[in-house]
């Protein structure tokens, strides 16, 4: 059987930092508290919204040791592991599982990219450097490539292999997967505007950039559905609906450390070559959280 990694909302954490570029540990520990204080269901760390793409090897390794440690247990954690370097993916996944990582995120290969039996080929090798469950990452927008369902059918087939955080946008296609997988593979939402439709395709949750502005809330979102409160999952769902559209007005995580920012929860900037929002965004962020209960 399967391992089952969590049910819920996962948060992918922002990596504070400081106005010389350097990662703020401590104030990640009062993110990571305050995320299980507010009922997160799991903490992903160096993801996008985390900014790996511009962290040093020794950084990543540090970020994830530092996650497992503060998290202590209380919720798993989710190592990005993920590089279009397929040797070096299995290297960090081995690194990850080393220093108590409960499951690993591993997104498709980018600029490089893969043919789908690339995509075989690169994920079957991550899933065997290992025996941590794996969670998949589809986000095309981000990649150029896109993981097909019958190429979800072939992997799900391996044990390591439990998981996808479809952020492909595309509905019809997470019916597709859940149609040809089944209970092979769990889906997680990519997008926090589309957790209901996906868990009403037997979804498990969310790894979301929502939460980590609002953790309680994007929890409740899909706790309420899987109590069989629908509706009333659907209505928190729209209610925050605008708020997600302007959290992604501009490349993330931009939006969502400037709405941090702006709560007075100081996680700094985004390193280069991310750059601060405009300030008419800014006004447009802030009156959007505004509209939310959100203080500024």
């Amino acid at each position: 059987m399967k391992k089952h990694i969590f049910t819920g909302a996962g948060v992918a954490i922002v990596t504070p930092m400081f106005p010389d570029g350097s990662i703020n540990y401590d104030k990640l520990g009062e993110l990571i508290d305050w995320q299980i204080a507010n009922h997160t269901d799991a903490i992903v760390v160096c993801g996008t919204t985390g900014e790996s793409a511009c962290m040093t090897d020794q950084e990543h390794v540090d970020c994830i040791a530092f996650a497992v440690k503060r998290t202590a247990g209380r919720v798993p954690v989710i190592a990005g592991a993920g590089s279009n370097d397929t040797k070096y993916a299995e290297e960090l996944s081995k690194e990850a599982k080393n220093l108590g990582a409960d499951a690993l995120l591993h997104v498709t290969p980018y600029y490089n990219k893969t043919s789908q039996r690339g995509l075989i080929t690169h994920f079957t090798r991550i899933a065997d450097a290992t025996d941590l469950p794996i969670i998949l990452y589809n986000v095309p927008s981000r990649t150029g490539v896109n993981i097909k369902p019958e190429t979800y059918r072939i992997l799900s087939e391996h044990q390591n292999i439990v998981a996808a955080k479809e952020a492909s946008g595309n509905i019809s296609q997470v019916a597709q997967v859940k149609a040809v997988c089944g209970e092979a593979l769990e889906i997680y939402s990519g997008n926090d505007d589309q957790i209901v439709p996906i868990l009403s395709l037997g979804g498990k949750g969310v790894i979301s950039v929502l939460s980590n502005v609002m953790p309680k809330e994007t929890h409740d979102i899909c706790a309420l559905y899987l109590e069989g409160r629908t509706a009333e999952s659907a209505a928190l769902q729209l209610q925050l609906l605008d708020f997600i559209n302007h959290l992604f007005m501009d490349v993330n995580p931009i939006p969502v450390k400037e709405a941090m920012n702006l709560m007075g929860i100081d996680v700094g900037t985004c390193r280069s070559p991310l750059v601060k929002m405009e300030p008419s965004q800014i006004e447009k962020l802030a009156a959007s959280m505004t509209a939310v209960g959100l203080p500024v």
